[in-house]
This record gives C-alpha cells, structure tokens and sequence, in this order.
C-alpha cells in the first residue's frame, strides 16, 4: 500500500523541522519560535537562523518533538499569521 497522506506518513511522536522565510530582523525570529513554542516546547538549542545573501531575509529553523499530527497543522497555521513570513518549507 502506498502512502500519500502526511498523517501516514509520519509517525509520532518524530523530531520536524519547520523552516520560515521572512523579513529579518530580532522580531522575525522570536515571533516564529513563539509561535511553534505555543504548541510545543522549543530548545534553545533547536533555533537555528541564516541571512539571505543581502541581509534582507532571514531563514529561521526550528526542530522540535512533534507527538501528532494535530500538533503539526496546527503549528502551521500559527505560523502563517507571523507578519512578516513570506515563505513556509
């Protein structure tokens, strides 16, 4: 049987990482691990950020321990209303 749906795919609990794109900036980062932390606790050590070439953007990474699926969409939905993302991965 092959697999295409998400849910199926993953199974928890499981380390994910979220990757935004946004504007950076100090702000950017700490709304994007606010985000994620409103859903489950984000290490210090599970932060990672990196400039765009230009410095206009920043990447901001976020690897955490999800437990299930709820937890997942709903940690993207929270992230789609940081102001000032322009990208999910």
């Amino acid at each position: 049987m092959k697999k295409t749906d998400v849910e199926e795919l993953l199974d928890f609990p499981c380390h994910y990482q979220f990757k935004a794109m946004g504007i950076a900036g100090e702000g950017f980062m700490r709304d994007i691990v606010a985000a994620v932390n409103k859903h489950v606790a984000v290490p210090e050590d599970a932060v990672r950020c990196r400039p765009s070439g230009k410095g206009t953007y920043q990447s901001v990474s976020v690897l955490v321990t999800l437990y299930n699926y709820e937890q997942l969409t709903a940690i993207y939905a929270e992230l789609r209303q940081v102001v000032d993302l322009k990208m999910l991965l």
